[in-house]
């Protein structure tokens, strides 16, 4: 039985003297349960399912936050920034879309078609550019049309340019079956039509070539009188944002450093409703910059701000004092005042906790440990996972044991991490390649060392340094010395794809992973970034070669049952070798201001919140 310690608040009808009876761990895990149910109970659960978006109105003012100031306006240096991303994202858009519920893609800048030639074993995919999309200028009437040439341009020269270390340069070659290795070109057509020419069949042609990009009439000249750094240079923070061009919903229209950033609508955005509005339908978006959530609390219950996602500490306090605007037949019912809290089922990826096996670190012994399959595997022994959802998500959450979510088309459900919490296995493990512990009481290595290593997480995130203390204190008691290390995001960023210096770290991937070939950049062995050992020459292991073999052989296969097999010894490698070793999946809150009209507002594990069609409540 486990054995955990819980504070628990037990609700009495008085005041008195009386002793509180004592509870049972069972008694403890009924009140735990029944208290989840309650607080589920007090959300609403609004998942898409494919319905079709009211017509809104425009105005207004849509208050958010975000975490830190960008580093750049430079949508290259976005890539590898989170935070830059994010602030970037409104100037921008993509060629097409995927529709999760319909399992379609879409067009959005673009329309498309594919032709496949069997005989030669080639695949030709034709995009054409709408023709009403521009790159314009916050307060200037002047106006450029996208075309061809842009995305050309980013494709070959931004993308396709080794030396811009592009997170999508990887993903623009493909190996062949005599282990050779071709790209997947580029041509232009004409000012609305181009095509990706791919040396193989493959199935996921739209996902290997969609993309957003930026406007080639400046990031030409960049770097015809820069080179790479000229590209990179370009859109510093010192800029006025102003002249950024925008092909997206929204500009750039200040940026005050530490405090905010403003954003007014483009009236060119070429997406509209029923109605002929755009859907861009809050004429201003203001994203304050606050770098504590508790700030960000504040000022949601103040009004302040629209949204909020409360932490597993602020969720009762969040949920309790809601006032959700949906009747029982699950229609929008206007509030005063106040807002709701969606709530949805776990999320579709997980943090996870991977080990640095790069051969620069040759010298030091953790190299050698963390380059150890069974160390690797007794690690995973230790990753108490309930634990982590007892004590850090209020049971509201779940052990993460598959590799794929289920929602990927090749999940395989027979496919589960055999490497459970299991403090004997663990030992087990350890003792078969020579780790034993001390008369000091330390686990020592064959070579006598003691078994100490640094565990790196982002400092802004209070829930990762919850988990790192009780991984620690797990390996403790077998021990194992764990060193929680806080530290930024970008420094982690540097970390992982330039100084590789770091020992162990927690880190999550963006992106949902609904297709097996997702993270073209970080499964193969050639992947920039490929975590614990980036940009292999060739495989440094046999099951990474096993890997890089199957990534490429099934991505070329249109047959998804005969690509089945291949995707599920896929799933099985990986977590048998334990490269990275997932944590939990935790359920997901979102609340949002009654101010505005909730129609078109859904939240589920898939998509997140869904708040683009969202408008102001009469």
């Amino acid at each position: 039985m486990r054995k955990l310690i819980f504070s628990v608040v037990v609700p009495v009808l008085a005041v008195s003297c009386a002793r509180v009876p004592e509870m049972t761990l069972e008694e403890i895990e009924e009140y735990r349960e029944r208290h989840r149910e309650q607080l589920l109970e007090m959300t609403v659960s609004r998942p898409y399912r494919g319905e079709e978006f009211a017509d809104g109105r425009g105005g207004g003012v849509w208050n958010a936050t975000i975490s830190g100031d960008p580093k750049s306006f430079n949508h290259l240096i976005a890539e590898r920034d989170g935070e830059t991303a994010g602030i970037l994202s409104p100037l921008l858009d993509s060629l097409v879309d995927y529709d999760t519920v319909r399992k379609e893609w879409v067009p959005r800048l673009a329309s498309f078609r594919v032709e496949a030639d069997a005989e030669s074993g080639t695949m030709d995919l034709f995009y054409t550019l709408r023709d009403d999309i521009y790159w314009s200028v916050y307060g200037s009437p002047e106006k450029v049309r996208v075309t061809s040439d842009d995305v050309v341009f980013w494709y070959d020269e931004i993308c396709g340019d080794e030396e811009m270390a592009s997170s999508a340069y990887n993903g623009q070659f493909m190996q062949m079956d005599d282990g050779t290795e071709r790209r997947i070109e580029i041509e232009k057509i004409d000012e609305r039509n181009f095509v990706f020419h791919f040396p193989r069949i493959v199935s996921e042609p739209l996902l290997t070539t969609n993309m957003s990009f930026g406007p080639r009439y400046l990031y030409k000249k960049a770097k015809d009188e820069g080179g790479v750094q000229g590209v990179k240079d370009l859109h510093s923070v010192d800029v006025d944002p102003r002249s950024i061009p925008s092909v997206g919903k929204y500009f750039i229209a200040e940026y005050t450093p530490g405090q905010r950033i403003v954003y007014e609508r483009n009236d060119d955005f070429w997406e509209r409703d029923g109605n002929g509005l755009s859907i861009a339908y809050p004429r201003t978006r203001v994203a304050k910059i606050v770098g504590d959530r508790n700030t960000e609390s504040l000022l949601f219950s103040k009004g302040e701000i629209e949204t909020f996602s409360p932490s597993p500490e602020q969720l009762e306090s969040v949920v309790s004092r809601a006032e959700n605007a949906f009747g029982a037949d699950g229609r929008f019912e206007k509030r005063s005042g106040g807002y709701t809290v969606f709530s949805s089922e776990g999320s579709m990826g997980a943090s996870f906790w991977t080990f640095n096996q790069n051969p620069r670190n040759a010298s030091e012994p953790h190299y050698r440990w963390f380059t150890q399959k069974k160390f690797r595997q007794a690690m995973s022994c230790l990753l108490n996972r309930e634990r982590i959802i007892a004590q850090t998500y209020r049971g509201l959450a779940e052990p993460k044991y598959s590799f794929f979510p289920e929602a990927n088309a090749f999940f395989d459900p027979s496919v589960e991490l055999q490497f459970k919490f299991s403090r004997e296995r663990a030992r087990a493990l350890l003792s078969e390649i020579g780790f034993a512990r001390g008369d000091d009481g330390f686990l020592h290595d064959p070579e006598g060392n003691r078994v100490e290593f640094d565990l790196t997480i982002v400092s802004s995130n209070p829930v990762m340094s919850d988990i790192a203390q009780i991984i620690a204190d797990e390996c403790k008691q077998e021990g194992i010395v764990v060193n929680a290390r806080q530290t930024d995001f970008q420094r982690l960023v540097e970390q992982l794809t330039s100084t590789y210096d770091w020992q162990s770290l927690i880190i999550g991937l963006s992106g949902s992973a609904l297709f097996p070939i997702q993270g073209s950049n970080v499964w193969p062995s050639s992947g920039n970034l490929h975590m614990w050992n980036p940009l292999q020459k060739t495989p440094a292991t046999d099951w990474e070669a096993r890997i890089d073999r199957i990534f490429n052989e099934a991505n070329c296969i249109v047959d998804k049952e005969r690509a089945f097999p291949l995707w599920s010894e896929y799933q099985r490698i990986i977590l048998d070798e334990c490269p990275v070793i997932y944590l939990v999946r935790p359920r997901n809150f979102f609340a949002i201001q009654n101010r505005w009209n909730l129609t078109n507002v859904y939240y589920d594990s898939m998509r997140g919140a869904e708040t683009e069609h969202c408008f102001l409540a009469e």
